[in-house]
């Protein structure tokens, strides 16, 4: 099993049909600067356009490694050659979801303040957060800081990545509070220079 590495860009979350294109370019800029993990979770994308970017994502694999991870559909992390499943509070619980893709590959879970931590056993690393306030969570989910994330960290064996708003200054202070890393949507893929972003979240890792 290998798991996520201490940098993890985030796929938007809302591509539509016929705009791939520009989110693999985007993906290649990032990786050409270092990008060591990405994670795919689409889903308004149908279960084929789903499978075709994910294959188009595999071809850049090839040329150059990278950590993969699905969201939420385990049933696409074998004929995807991904490293790793990430799951949700609305996705497969974790012992069912291990059923489907089996051993050695990678389970995340997304968590949040409020959590019984005895409900993580299982997830091989953890998203928790948000950090900071963010649109996507606005009036949902309040942000929980350095505190809370240290607070999750400590209740749980498997490792950390901070999720929500983490930017390139949040990361040395993050890891000085035993976080495993970070966990970014908009901060690279959606920059407007997505190389230029990578590089400042790799420089601000200890």
């Amino acid at each position: 099993m290998k798991l996520p590495p201490r940098l993890l860009a985030l796929s938007p979350g809302d591509l539509v049909p016929g705009r791939e294109g520009d989110f693999v370019a985007c993906v290649e800029r990032a990786l050409a600067a270092g990008l060591p993990g990405l994670l795919l979770r689409e889903p308004a994308l149908a279960e084929r356009a789903f499978l075709a970017l994910g294959e188009r994502l595999g071809a850049l694999r090839a040329r150059q490694p990278f950590w993969f991870g699905v969201h939420d559909r385990a049933h696409l992390v074998r004929a995807l050659g991904a490293d790793g499943l990430h799951l949700s509070f609305r996705s497969l619980p974790l012992r069912e979801a291990r059923g489907v893709v089996g051993d050695g590959f990678a389970l995340g879970l997304s968590t949040h303040a409020g959590d019984d931590p005895s409900g993580w056993s299982g997830a091989d690393y953890l998203f928790h957060g948000p950090l900071h306030a963010t649109p996507s969570k606005l009036g949902k989910l309040a942000p929980v800081g350095l505190e809370g994330l240290q607070r999750a960290q400590q209740a749980s064996a498997a490792p950390v990545l901070a999720l929500g708003g983490v930017r390139p200054e949040d990361v040395a202070p993050l890891r000085a509070r035993g976080l495993h890393g970070a966990a970014v949507r908009a901060g690279i893929l959606q920059a407007s220079d997505p190389a230029l972003a990578t590089r400042a979240y790799l420089a601000a890792h200890p």
